[in-house]
């Protein structure tokens, strides 16, 4: 036995998961790890692990308890101020930005809004800061009201426990593991008790029961522990003698509850109402109850303890019920008189505590009060601070349900849509909450949070996106305020009329938002001013934020606060710098796969998908774009789904699956057309650009290129044309345009496109040497492959070098356009850029070179960085996690690796490597 023995007889029958708990408790202690223990209500799931706590502490480990409640799983960061609470003295010596993000979630300090990776991070760094002297055990019964903040963290904690030297031990009924995201960890599945188990169970415990009656219990119990225990209390004494029918024939688990309410019944009324406030507290603070009931609260846990309904625990500060089903019994036999009652008195005790304080007057006020809505709405904000956006929502309805005014309700609801359609994307709740205040028929135009709400959920309608953009222009220009750059709801409302605009794409919607910006004072705030002119118009209006943007740059690894990272990832966007923010935005999915924001989730992955092409990582830009589409459906559609398309169509083009390109571009300007979506449409001409020229359909490629910007203009509020103005001029040239080429090579310099990014330099210059005579175009070509960081564009490079050889042919330098060509051809074969690799053989073999294969040990530049990582002995997601990629990236560029040095085995790499360089 493992176990405690005041619990031995309950554990009879649980040999086997007695010896997985026992190898739990022995690995914790070496390697860490995390266990779940499932099964059915009353299968002794709660009894287990009370042996494998007390096992661990007789081991020396370090144990803390975390008790799910129903009324704290409304609570935001609940389960964790509770597992965290004992050891925040220890806070200082996990460093100042985990340190600090702990304490703003858990409510003892302020700050920037930390994120749930962070938080993840945090808690790991403090388990791993206590497991220094001793393992660390973190137990957690009812997992299902673990409150949605708590669960989200603790679930991403799970899965990197190993080697920290703790563990998390958790048990959740059979289903309903609540918000905690279970995937891919260890279960242990608790089934009923076998019969000869059951036997002996209620032999041991009721060895005096008439064989008639031991024989209907064992039938009514079905292997399962605590009916066995309780269903026989539940009998009087002759009953127990006697071989008579057992009474109420109910279902088991309402037949348990039963047991228990009548045991409850049986109390003096002060203890019931005791247990009462303890159910609706949560956490079984005495120091609370005695504050709620003015004293002492021992003498009447007595006959409590005594009819075994709780226990005292945590050296006799917290009251425990011994099952979650006497708890539920404990409200289920109360009046909602009684409820509201002991609702107030805790509200009246926890005037320090804002947030408990709100929701316990929340659930004791029945008719509008405005005070109390007031406060919930203030807690709603503190809550949205700390960073879980649901429970600002719920708190938000609950105020506006409470709120005596109409407009006061309707504005309150709006907020709570504003919240759920920006920050976690549930545009279905959002348009239902917007439908309340519609339907109402009251005066909401001065609500700018309503129609930034609204347009969001129109974006995923089929609404023309004029509709959204009229709608969000008129509600600022009728708003009261509209020139108070410290009006939070005014710079929201700004913020998504930048979103429509840029959807739109065109001049027109964007002229309001430059209007609106102009307008405030002091001034716009900073992260607006560089949006404005970085990701709506960074041709024309870019240059001059870049030195701020450098700045910015410059800490974005550290940056914790979501929203700026957001905002500079926009701004890196258009000028090719998004990789100095990769790390921030990679926190953001993996903080989005555990549960977090869908909308920064998908704009996360919207920019890593950019990133990912641009440097060639396309195995990684075509599983991050399948994400992106599946989370756009699990929105129920999403108006990002294109851009996720966008990218799929990308690839298409590149590997020459022209059939797929021309489906998803097809589908692409299929939704942009009648809304009127001009940005969703550019994106798809550039994947048509890109599939005509590795068709060599010079003539389509050029119609596609002006499509997004004409030759000779760089069009305003039009950031693609930077991206397709080399195509244009390549196709203008293939074409006889070559007059519409030059033209296009001029506006290219008058706008200094040049000095927005090192890549788009080296664009500008190849299109230079494009329109170039014969003598000149080598000097230009090799000035573009000569410019800084050419080798972090391997797809665009390898094309200028493409471009590059075919003009040397053409003059006869076959010897310099041969190391042109054989270079690019490496590079596009290596991408699996196969029409562009089939262009680079034919010109290879044009200029006298018929081998165009490459010997073993050809490796390109990541391949080699990945290589080296693995020869050291790193895994694949430590390689991943050092180079800001996917795991199965770094397999799929090793699968490249072994056969080109010729082994089959990862250690044979080191040797490999060794001869490669020697």
């Amino acid at each position: 036995m493992i176990g405690l023995d005041a619990g031995a007889p309950l554990l009879v029958g649980r040999d086997r998961e007695e010896d997985v708990l026992r190898r739990f408790v022995g690995q914790i202690q070496v390697s860490g790890g995390t266990l779940l223990v499932t099964g059915d209500a009353g299968v002794g799931k709660t009894v287990l692990l009370q042996a494998a706590a007390a096992s661990a502490r007789s081991a020396g480990t370090r144990v803390v308890k975390v008790i799910g409640s129903e009324f704290e799983v409304g609570a935001s960061f609940s389960g964790l101020n509770q597992a965290l609470l004992p050891f925040l003295d220890h806070l200082d010596g996990i460093g100042a930005e985990h340190a600090d993000a702990l304490r703003v979630a858990l409510g003892f300090g302020a700050g920037t809004t930390p994120t749930r990776g962070l938080l993840a991070e945090a808690v790991l760094a403090l388990i791993r800061e206590l497991s220094v002297n001793a393992p660390v055990l973190l137990v957690i019964d009812d997992l299902p009201w673990i409150d949605r903040a708590s669960a989200g963290v603790l679930s991403a904690v799970a899965r990197r426990l190993v080697g920290a030297r703790a563990g998390i031990l958790a048990a959740f009924r059979t289903g309903d593991s609540g918000f905690f995201d279970r995937t891919g960890l260890s279960e242990l599945t608790l089934a009923p008790l076998a019969p000869e188990a059951s036997e002996s169970l209620l032999g041991t415990r009721f060895p005096t029961l008439n064989s008639g009656v031991h024989a209907q219990v064992l039938a009514a119990a079905e292997g399962n522990p605590l009916a066995l225990l309780q269903l026989p209390q539940a009998l009087s004494e002759p009953q127990r003698h006697a071989a008579e029918p057992l009474p109420d024939p109910l279902p088991l688990g309402q037949r348990l509850q039963r047991v228990f309410a009548s045991r409850i019944g049986a109390l003096p009324e002060d203890t019931r109402v005791l247990l009462l406030t303890a159910a609706l507290e949560g956490t079984g603070d005495l120091g609370v109850l005695r504050q709620v009931h003015g004293g002492p609260v021992e003498s009447l846990l007595g006959p409590a303890e005594a009819a075994r309904l709780v226990q005292l625990a945590g050296g006799a500060r917290q009251l425990v019920f011994e099952h979650p089903l006497i708890r539920a019994a404990v409200v289920g036999l109360s009046t909602s008189a009684e409820r509201r009652r002991i609702h107030r008195r805790l509200a009246g005790v926890m005037a320090d505590d804002l947030e408990r304080r709100a929701r316990h007057l929340g659930e004791a006020t029945v008719e509008p009060d405005e005070a109390v809505a007031a406060l919930l709405e203030r807690a709603a904000r503190r809550v949205l601070v700390r960073g879980d956006a649901q429970a600002c929502v719920e708190m938000l309805c609950r105020a506006a349900d409470l709120s005596p005014l109409a407009d006061r309700r309707h504005g309150r609801l709006a907020q709570a849509a504003f919240v759920g359609a920006e920050s976690i994307g549930a545009t279905g709740s959002a348009q239902e909450l917007l439908t309340d205040v519609r339907d109402a028929r009251v005066d909401h135009s001065a609500s700018l949070h309503y129609a930034t709400a609204a347009a969001l959920v129109m974006l995923n309608t089929d609404a023309p996106l004029d509709s959204a953009h009229r709608l969000l222009v008129a509600a600022i220009k009728g708003y009261p305020r509209r020139t108070d750059a410290n009006d939070t709801e005014l710079i929201d409302a700004i913020w998504g009329l930048a979103l429509v605009s840029w959807v739109g794409g065109r001049t027109e919607l964007w002229t309001p938002f430059h209007t609106a910006l102009a307008a405030l004072r002091p001034g716009p705030p900073v992260d607006l001013q560089m949006a404005e002119a970085l990701f709506a118009d960074p041709a024309h209006r870019g240059l001059r934020l870049l030195p701020r943007l450098e700045a910015d740059l410059g800490g974005a690894d550290a940056e914790t606060d979501p929203t700026v990272v957001q905002n500079l990832a926009g701004c890196a966007f258009w000028v090719d710098r998004l990789g100095q923010v990769r790390e921030p935005l990679w926190r953001a999915i993996t903080e989005g796969r555990a549960g977090g924001p869908a909308r920064r989730h998908l704009v996360a992955l919207m920019d890593v998908c950019v990133d990912d092409f641009q440097r060639g990582r396309w195995v990684e830009q075509a599983e991050l774009a399948a994400e992106g589409l599946q989370v756009c459906q699990g929105l129920g559609g999403s108006v990002f789904s294109f851009y996720f398309r966008y990218h799929q169509a990308l690839l298409a083009a590149v590997h020459g699956r022209f059939g797929d390109c021309r489906s998803l571009t097809a589908q692409m300007l299929g939704w942009a057309g009648p809304r009127g979506a001009g940005t969703a449409e550019r994106f798809a001409r550039h994947a048509l650009v890109l599939s005509a020229l590795g068709q060599g359909d010079w003539e389509s490629a050029f119609r596609h290129a002006e499509a997004v910007s004409a030759a000779g203009e760089l069009a305003p509020h039009v950031p693609h044309a930077l991206w397709v103005a080399m195509d244009l001029v390549e196709a203008g040239v293939r074409t006889g345009r070559r007059d519409l080429a030059r033209a296009h090579v001029r506006a290219l310099r008058e706008a200094d496109v040049a000095a927005l990014s090192p890549r788009l330099a080296m664009h500008v210059a190849a299109a230079e040497a494009l329109v170039a005579p014969d003598e000149a175009a080598p000097g230009l070509f090799e000035a573009a492959l000569g410019l800084p960081t050419v080798g972090e564009w391997p797809f665009d490079a390898a094309r200028i070098r493409l471009n590059h050889g075919e003009r040397l042919r053409r003059i006869r330098a076959t010897t310099r356009a041969r190391a042109q060509l054989a270079e690019a051809f490496v590079v596009f074969r290596d991408l699996g850029a196969a029409p562009w690799a089939e262009r680079a053989e034919r010109e290879l073999r044009a200029a006298g070179q018929a081998d165009t294969g490459r010997g073993v040990g050809s490796l390109t530049a990541q391949e080699r960085q990945i290589a080296d990582l693995a020869a050291q002995g790193l895994t694949n997601r430590e390689i991943a996690e050092r180079l800001v990629l996917s795991p199965r990236t770094v397999g799929s560029h090793l699968y490249r690796v072994f056969p080109k040095l010729g082994i089959a085995k990862r250690a044979a790499l080191r040797d490999a490597l060794a001869a490669l360089d020697g």
